[in-house]
């Protein structure tokens, strides 16, 4: 017994309803690469993404995404995203699902 039999059992009345569609954020593609690099600021490591030339908008919307998925600390500024750690495998590998071109560089 799965668990909507069992709220089928709870609930005899209720109808079940379509899940709404949620569409994807258009992020503009470019065709220039975003520069994923590595430094140490103080002895610790971060990650810098920049190169992007869409809405900035956008860019600090990806910068939000970016932190959440990865659950770390970062900033947002003079169009550059600052991520706190060396994550440069895994966010090339987000931004590649996502259709960015992506470019290596330092290290």
């Amino acid at each position: 017994m799965d668990l909507k039999d069992q709220l089928k059992g709870l609930f005899p009345e209720h109808k079940e309803t379509a899940e709404p569609v949620i569409e994807k954020s258009s992020i503009w593609l470019q065709d220039d690469p975003i520069i994923c690099k590595y430094e140490k600021r103080k002895g610790k490591p971060i990650t810098i993404l920049e190169g992007y030339t869409g809405a900035t908008s956008d860019f600090k919307m990806l910068a939000k995404e970016i932190k959440r998925k990865l659950s770390v600390g970062g900033s947002f500024k003079d169009d550059k995203i600052i991520i706190q750690g060396d994550f440069r495998d895994r966010i090339m590998t987000m931004l590649k699902e996502k259709g960015f071109n992506v470019k290596r560089v330092g290290g």
